[in-house]
């Protein structure tokens, strides 16, 4: 049986939505799906659009149920979905009237095991309810942690007579690999939607998926702590603001020179105003890649110059990044080593030996410790904590790839504002 492609519409605003879905059916999608998202926006409105531009196509309303099983069936196949969407996670008592209530309103049910702790159970359990299909779902949240729905997907489809479905990050690498194990449906969402020629896109994964090849892609990927560095390489520091809830910014630390870009983990160095010392030990310890984090009290004399980034090229370090002052500036930007800096000044202090190397301090008023993340460039440094590394590079990932969208969205003649539908979604 041919693999269904369906596209998943997780949206806010219904326009977008819309747009996405009709360069997806040109592509080859065959089931498109209001997602929860756009229902809780838009309403059941959204389905009826739906069902309005494309008559012949299967809908798939995300209802995500978890009570009043009943009433939401109802109204999601009233408003004209095929398919209907309870949650695995919700009571025995739920589930079965959303079964029921297909049957009455001609509408298939689909069990979605975001959430559930034994999937393959409660799948057995749910097929012996009688839903129509079983959803294996590694929820957004939990891609943003590196998590792929793939070893659950072989255990459910092999023990399950119905068709399964399998969500969660699914790209053109991996489609191919989705239907080898054992997925009926497909379901795919940001790898089209905020791909910046979703129709193509489309093709791409339909390709994947009739032939069992993988189309490699540079986007739509979430990975794990070993690929953070990958991942930080390909966003800007703007995009892990953004990620990190506008946070993570080292305030006045600046770049020394155009085109800058740094990524790396720290080293930290706290040394007292002037005493350049643990400072130039640290470009010893520091491994190659790493950058080092420098707590001077934000004030200078200088405790870094031409002979210790010398030494820092010598290493193989990745950069500098110092709240306090550096002096030279011409030849470290004529050996273009990223250096940032809140001062630069001719006058350097002396090698007394204070301070301490490998200790967590404060920079551009933010606490940086050893191992934690630094991404800079012309913009200025953002520091990514070590803890939450790999969850906030892959969000990081998820913000370029909206942004991609949105920007080639105003190519197409449009505005930012009437992209995103400004107004609307101003704080009331």
């Amino acid at each position: 049986m041919k693999p269904i492609l369906q596209l998943a519409l997780d949206f806010v605003d219904l326009k977008r939505a819309l747009k996405s879905a009709e360069a997806g059916i040109a592509g080859g999608v065959d089931w498109i799906e209001a997602g929860t998202p756009l229902i809780k926006s838009e309403g059941l409105h959204a389905v009826r659009e739906l069902r309005r531009l494309f008559p012949n196509a299967t809908i798939v309303a995300d209802m995500k149920i978890m009570d009043a099983g009943r009433t939401e069936v109802e109204t999601a196949a009233k408003a004209g979905a095929n398919i209907v969407d309870v949650l695995g996670a919700s009571s025995d008592a739920t589930i079965r009237e959303c079964i029921q209530a297909g049957k009455n309103y001609g509408a298939k049910i689909v069990v979605d095991m975001i959430a559930v702790e034994d999937v393959l159970s409660r799948a057995k359990q749910v097929e012996d309810f009688g839903a129509d299909y079983v959803s294996v779902h590694c929820a957004i949240d939990e891609q943003m942690e590196g998590k792929d729905p793939f070893n659950v997907l072989r255990q459910v489809s092999d023990a399950l007579s119905i068709p399964v479905a399998v969500a969660g990050g699914i790209n053109s690498e991996t489609a191919a690999r989705a239907v080898e194990a054992g997925a009926a449906i497909v379901i795919v969402g940001g790898a089209i939607t905020k791909a910046m020629d979703p129709e193509q896109a489309t093709r791409e994964i339909r390709q994947g998926l009739d032939t069992g090849k993988s189309i490699s892609t540079t986007l739509f990927k979430r990975k794990g702590a070993a690929q953070i560095r990958e991942i930080l390489e390909l966003v800007s520091s703007a995009n892990l603001s953004d990620a990190l809830h506008r946070g993570g910014v080292l305030q006045g630390i600046r770049p020394i020179y155009p085109g800058i870009r740094m990524v790396g983990q720290a080293v930290t160095v706290r040394t007292y105003p002037g005493d350049w010392a643990k400072p130039v030990q640290a470009i010893d310890v520091a491994q190659p890649g790493e950058v080092v984090v420098i707590d001077a009290g934000g004030t200078g004399p200088a405790i870094w110059g031409e002979l210790a980034t010398h030494s820092a090229v010598q290493r193989g370090l990745a950069g500098v990044v110092i709240d306090g002052a550096l002096r030279d500036s011409p030849e470290i930007i004529d050996m273009k080593f990223p250096s940032f800096s809140r001062l630069v000044m001719p006058n350097a202090g002396e090698p007394k030996g204070f301070g301490e190397i490998g200790v967590p301090v404060t920079v551009g008023n933010i606490r940086v410790e050893p191992g934690d993340w630094l991404l800079g460039d012309d913009d200025g440094v953002v520091v990514l904590p070590k803890a939450i590394a790999v969850e906030y590079a892959n969000r990081s990932m998820d913000v370029l790839e909206k942004e991609n969208r949105i920007r080639e969205e105003i190519k197409e003649g449009s505005t930012l504002s009437q992209v995103t539908e400004l107004l609307r979604w101003e704080k009331k």
